[in-house]
C-alpha cells in the first residue's frame, strides 16, 4: 500500500492525479510550495462589504433550493451577522441546502458581485469557524491543479500529509540561530498554512535561505574540489603577449586587456583556472581568448576550443586564423563530424602529437579516439549550451587539469552571476570596441507590415541580407496566429518575389540547420525567416536588417541578442520590433529601442519579468528557485557567506541526508560544474 493511500480521502484515483502533479508521497505533498495566496484573511462585518473578494463570519437561514426556467440548479440563503443580512447563492450545487446547518456559525469567502439584480455573494466557500479553516478566512493557497483534482482536495490531502510524515531539519541549528530561522517543519507548515502576512514573510525567508545556502554549498565544494587539482604552470610570456597585441588590427578595450590579464595570471598558478569570460554581442571575447591561447603555444601547450555547432566552430577557426601569428595559424587544426576519415586521420595524429598547437570544433573534440599531446587550455564558448558531462569530458583530455576559460555571450545581471557561476571567477567585458557598429532600434505597428517588408526589396538590391524573426513555427500555433516562420515567410514571398527566402527553425535536424545557415553566409539566401534559434551563433557580416515579430512577446536580453546578429560588419545595423496587436508600447520596448547595454536591459528585464526573461533559451535547471528571489542581492550574500563558513567549520553533509542529496544533485547539473 503506497504511503498516499494511508491520508484520507486519496484514493486510487486521486493517487493517479496527484501523480500527473509530481505529488507520490505525503513528503512530496508537504513540500509542493503554493504559486500564489488568495487573501481572505480579511474578515469584514456584514454591513461594511463591498464589491471584490470578501469573507463573512455569519450564519445561514432561509435555505432553499430550486431550479432556473433553464434548468440551473441554484441555492440560495440569506448570511447574517449582527451588522446586517446579505444574499448568498451556489449554482449547480444542489446539496448545499442540505450541507448548511442553521444553528452553526461559518466563514463564507468568495466574491461579492452583482449577480441578475441583487448585489450577492456567488459560489463562495464555506467552512465552519469551529474547525481549522483551509480555505476561507486565511492567506489561502493556490496549487497548480490537474484535471479531476480540486484546489480544495489538495489543500485538504497537504493539511493531512503533515500528520504522515517527520520532516527532518536541513540547516545546522547553529545556522538557524544566527541568522534567525524558523525550523523547516514549521515553515513548511506556515508556507502552506500561514496564520499572519508576516509569519508567510518569515517562511518564505527560511526557505529560500536554504535554497540559495544550497546553490552557495554546492557552488564552494565544486570551487573547493577544483582548486585542489594539480594544474600545469604556463608562465606569462610577457614579450610575445605585447607583440601579439601590437599585432591585432585593432586596439584593445580596458576591458579586455583588463580580462586578459587576469586569465594569464590565472594560468601562472599551481591550481586550475576556472573562468567566466562574459560580454555583451561584439564586445570582443575570441579576442581575449587569442591571446591566452598565443600564450599557452609559447610554452609548447595544447589549446582546446569548443563551440556548440560546426558552423560557429568554423567562425571561431577563421576569426583565430585571421589574429594568431602565423607560427601559431599554421598550426591550427579543425575538428568536426563531417570531415572526410583522411581528414579525420590527419587531424587526429595532429593532435596527438602535438603538432596541433590549436585544436578547434565542436563535440567532437571530446570523442574518446581524440588524445591530446599536452592539453594546457580549454576554451568552451557559449557554455551553457553543454552539459556537465561532456565539459567534464573535455578536461579528462589533459594529463592534468587544463585551465578552462568559459565564455558566454548573454549578459547576466551581478546577482544571478553570484549564485548561477558562483565557482568561477568572472571577467566582465562592457566595453564596445571602437569599430563596433551602432545598431539602430525601431519599434512599429502591425499594420506597418506590408510597408516594412517590401521596403527590403532595396536591401537586397544592394546585395545585403535581412533576418526575419517569429516566435512561431507553425500558422495553427496559438495563441498568435499569423506570427509564424511560415506564415510569414509566404507573405514576404508574395510582397517581394525576386527574394530568395528560406525557413530555419529548431525542430530542424541539425545538418538541415547548419548547412541553411552556411548558405545564408555564403550569400546564397536574402531573407532568413527564423524562430530564436539564431539568438546566439555565427557572425553574417553582410546582414543588416533584423526584423522581429511579436516582439512583446519577448524578454528584453532576448531581444537584444537577436538584434546583436547584425551590424557585425562594416555597415550599420537595423532592428525593427514589430508589435503583436496594435496598441500602446510599453515601457519595456522602449526602453530596449532607447538603451544599448546589454547588461542594463538584462538588470531592467530582471525587475520586471524575473530570471525567466533572461534564460529563456538557456539551461539553467541549477536555478531552481521555488521560493528565493533572485534580485534579493542582500539574501544572496547571506547565504553565499553561510556556505563559506560551512566548510570553514568542516561541517559534515552525511550529519543532513536531505541536505547532501540536494546539494550532490546541484553539483552534477548545468552550469555548477
Amino acid at each position: 500500500m503506497s504511503e498516499l493511500l494511508k491520508i484520507k480521502g486519496i484514493g486510487e484515483n486521486t493517487e493517479k492525479l496527484l501523480g500527473k502533479l509530481g505529488l507520490r508521497t505525503p513528503l512530496d505533498l508537504v513540500a509542493n510550495i503554493p504559486r500564489a495566496f488568495d487573501d481572505y484573511s480579511h474578515v469584514q462585518a456584514v454591513r461594511s462589504i463591498r464589491p471584490g473578494p470578501v469573507t463573512v463570519k455569519v450564519r445561514f437561514s432561509n435555505i432553499r433550493g430550486r431550479y432556473s426556467k433553464k434548468g440551473l440548479h441554484i441555492t440560495e440563503a440569506l448570511a447574517s451577522d449582527e451588522t446586517g443580512s446579505v444574499k448568498v447563492m451556489w449554482f449547480n450545487q444542489p446539496y448545499r441546502a442540505q450541507s448548511l446547518k442553521a444553528e452553526e456559525e461559518y466563514y463564507v469567502s468568495g466574491d461579492f458581485a452583482q449577480n441578475f439584480r441583487y448585489l450577492v455573494i456567488s459560489n463562495p466557500t464555506c467552512e465552519l469557524v469551529s474547525s481549522f479553516p483551509l480555505h476561507t478566512a486565511r492567506l489561502v493557497p493556490i496549487y497548480r491543479l490537474t484535471k479531476g483534482l480540486s484546489a480544495h482536495q489538495l489543500r485538504r490531502f497537504t493539511k493531512e500529509a503533515f500528520n504522515h510524515v517527520d520532516v527532518t531539519e536541513t540547516l545546522p541549528s547553529w545556522l538557524r540561530e544566527e541568522k534567525e530561522l524558523m525550523n523547516l517543519s514549521e515553515a513548511l507548515m506556515t508556507m502552506h498554512f500561514p496564520e499572519t502576512l508576516d509569519d508567510l514573510v518569515k517562511a518564505k525567508r527560511r526557505l529560500g535561505f536554504e535554497e540559495l545556502f544550497t546553490m552557495s554549498l554546492a557552488s564552494e565544494l565544486n570551487k573547493h574540489d577544483f582548486a585542489k587539482e594539480k594544474a600545469l604552470h604556463i608562465p606569462f610570456n610577457e614579450k610575445i603577449v605585447i607583440n601579439f597585441v601590437k599585432s591585432l588590427p585593432f586596439e584593445l578595450t580596458s576591458d579586455q586587456r583588463k580580462s586578459a590579464w587576469q586569465i594569464l595570471q590565472d594560468m601562472t598558478k599551481g591550481s586550475p583556472m576556472n573562468r567566466l569570460l562574459e560580454g555583451d554581442v561584439g564586445s570582443g571575447k575570441t579576442a581575449v581568448a587569442a591571446i591566452a591561447i598565443v600564450n599557452a603555444a609559447a610554452s609548447g601547450y595544447q589549446s582546446a576550443l569548443m563551440a556548440p555547432t560546426e558552423i560557429l566552430a568554423s567562425q571561431h577557426a577563421k576569426t583565430l586564423y585571421n589574429l594568431l601569428p602565423l607560427r601559431v595559424r599554421e598550426k591550427i587544426v579543425f575538428l568536426s563530424g563531417s570531415l572526410s576519415p583522411s581528414q579525420k586521420k590527419n587531424a587526429l595524429s595532429a593532435i596527438s602529437s602535438g603538432d596541433a598547437k590549436v585544436v578547434i570544433g565542436t563535440h567532437a573534440i571530446i570523442q574518446e579516439h581524440v588524445v591530446f599531446d599536452n592539453l594546457g587550455l580549454a576554451v568552451i564558448d557559449e557554455q551553457h549550451r553543454f552539459g556537465v558531462e561532456q565539459r567534464k569530458a573535455l578536461q579528462g583530455k589533459a594529463r592534468e587539469m587544463p585551465h578552462i576559460l568559459n565564455m558566454t555571450a548573454t549578459p547576466i545581471p551581478r546577482s544571478i552571476a553570484l549564485t548561477l557561476y558562483g565557482e568561477m571567477d568572472v571577467s566582465l567585458l562592457q566595453e564596445k570596441p571602437k569599430n563596433r557598429q551602432v545598431v539602430s532600434t525601431k519599434i512599429v505597428q502591425p499594420e506597418e507590415r506590408q510597408k516594412l517588408y517590401e521596403s527590403l526589396s532595396g536591401v537586397i538590391s544592394e546585395k545585403r541580407q535581412a533576418f526575419v524573426v517569429c516566435p512561431l513555427i507553425e500558422d495553427d500555433e496559438k495563441p498568435g496566429r499569423g506570427l509564424s516562420v511560415a506564415h510569414i515567410a509566404r507573405q514576404i514571398a508574395s510582397w517581394i518575389p525576386n527574394a530568395r527566402v528560406e525557413i530555419l527553425h529548431g525542430k530542424m535536424k541539425a545538418d538541415k540547420k547548419e548547412d541553411l545557415m552556411q548558405r545564408f553566409v555564403n550569400r546564397e539566401v536574402d531573407i532568413l525567416v527564423s524562430t530564436t534559434v539564431i539568438e546566439v551563433g555565427v557572425d553574417v557580416p553582410n546582414a543588416t536588417h533584423m526584423i522581429i515579430e511579436g516582439a512583446d512577446r519577448f524578454g528584453l536580453a532576448q531581444l537584444h541578442q537577436l538584434r546583436g546578429r547584425v551590424g557585425r560588419g562594416e555597415l550599420s545595423g537595423n532592428c525593427v520590433l514589430i508589435l503583436t496587436d496594435n496598441g500602446t508600447t510599453s515601457r519595456r520596448l522602449q526602453f530596449i529601442e532607447q538603451e544599448s547595454d546589454g547588461f542594463k536591459l538584462a538588470e531592467y528585464d530582471l525587475e520586471l519579468r524575473g530570471p525567466g526573461a533572461i534564460y529563456g533559451t538557456m539551461q539553467h535547471g541549477a536555478l531552481d528557485l521555488r521560493v528565493a528571489k533572485i534580485t534579493d542581492v542582500k539574501l544572496i550574500a547571506e547565504a553565499r557567506q553561510a556556505a563559506r563558513d560551512y566548510i570553514k567549520k568542516g561541517e559534515n553533509l552525511l550529519q543532513y541526508p536531505q541536505l547532501k542529496t540536494k546539494v550532490d544533485r546541484l553539483r552534477t547539473v548545468t552550469n555548477l560544474n
